[in-house]
């Protein structure tokens, strides 16, 4: 969910199932665009995006599907998208039932009966926010923060207590978790450096991130193949698959394809990073192309800017500063990095639509091939 301060989103990238924002007829938007029909009056407090749709929810609770799937829900707090599940969490269907979380197939128009519906009662909700009030987990973590709601069957996979889940992140074949203390966790498969322990196999139970350990996190963020950490600090961790420049490391097929500066990258051999090749930094000094980086590396954006949100495509990172500017790098291809062309980067890049209007960014959301932007107009001083 977004803040409270008035602002309005934006959508760049793939849109090829004629998705915001290109429900004109567009297949991609390579710079933001104003989601003008369907962020009416400021209307939209949460974006999710899967590959072939973008489900939207209104701050009146209104869920609306745009893309290859359709359909409309109401009365909703909040959602999650895949390509074979799409969740809702809802209010109860009777007066004082508690709240519901309802599974349904996105082919299914949102019409008829869902998959699976599951009652969820206040004792299972969550203490937070001022005043204490009860609030749910965000999904894909049921409001108990003890299981989680996957996409591939069994569809709901329970967690270990102890874990003391705060956020979940699913990526397409391995799962992040952030625990109360900002710890972080990781399981699925490993085979490109994904999890981050340093090795390439998977883990079939959660597992502490060590290399982090006593470092607290405040965001967790899955891409396709590559995990991002956003501390409480402002310091960004980033590991995995590297083949599009999507840890803003070196990257072979980039440099190859002349379409990136590569940067500076030093120590990379020493901490278990798959080097292959070299390349060449700005001042010609040699350089290590990284194909894979098993273990978190600290990135530092330009200028020292301290980061506060995060969020992955499939080989793409958006990130957004304190100051309120957007950072993107990685694959490019759809325009989804929103520097109005469809060059790829392996190095963080702002995102000056943003600037040059005068706006400040307050969150993020990647679906695989395309991201979404909520921002407000700068206070003036």
């Amino acid at each position: 969910m977004v803040e409270e301060r008035p602002g309005s989103w934006f959508g760049f990238g793939f849109c090829g199932f004629g998705q915001a924002p290109g429900s004109d007829g567009r297949h991609q938007v390579h710079s933001p665009r104003l989601l003008c029909s369907w962020d009416r009056g400021g209307d939209i407090c949460s974006v999710r995006a899967s590959w072939s749709y973008t489900a939207f929810l209104s701050r009146a609770g209104r869920v609306q599907l745009s893309g290859s799937a359709g359909g409309a829900l109401d009365g909703c707090r909040d959602l999650w998208a895949s390509e074979t599940l799409f969740v809702v969490l809802r209010d109860g269907r009777r007066p004082g039932a508690g709240a519901e979380l309802q599974a349904w197939a996105p082919s299914s128009a949102l019409r008829g009966e869902p998959l699976w519906a599951q009652t969820v009662t206040a004792e299972t909700e969550r203490k937070g926010g001022a005043g204490g009030e009860t609030r749910a987990a965000p999904l894909p973590l049921l409001p108990c923060a003890r299981a989680y709601v996957s996409p591939r069957t069994p569809l709901v996979q329970p967690l270990a207590p102890e874990l003391r889940a705060r956020r979940l992140e699913l990526g397409t074949e391995h799962a992040l978790l952030l625990d109360e203390a900002g710890q972080v966790y990781s399981w699925g498969a490993g085979r490109h450096g994904q999890l981050g322990h340093g090795t390439l196999e998977a883990e079939l139970e959660p597992r502490l991130l060590e290399a982090l350990q006593g470092l607290p996190m405040a965001v967790v963020a899955a891409g396709g193949w590559h995990s991002v950490c956003v501390s409480e600090t402002g310091d960004i961790y980033i590991w995995g698959w590297n083949e599009s420049g999507q840890l803003a490391l070196p990257s072979r097929s980039l440099a190859e394809d002349r379409k990136t500066v590569s940067g500076e990258a030093t120590g990379l051999n020493e901490d278990g990073s798959e080097v292959k090749g070299t390349a060449r930094a700005e001042d010609g000094a040699p350089v290590p192309f990284i194909a894979i980086q098993p273990f978190p590396a600290l990135l530092d954006l330009p200028l020292g800017a301290g980061a506060v949100k995060a969020s992955c495509g499939s080989r793409h990172t958006a990130v957004v500063t304190r100051l309120g500017e957007l950072y993107t790098w990685g694959w490019g291809k759809y325009g989804q990095l929103g520097h109005s062309d469809t060059a790829s980067w392996d190095r963080p890049c702002r995102v000056e639509y943003f600037v040059d209007n005068q706006l400040q960014v307050m969150a993020v959301s990647c679906g695989p091939w395309n991201t979404y932007v909520y921002a407000v107009e700068k206070e003036k001083s």
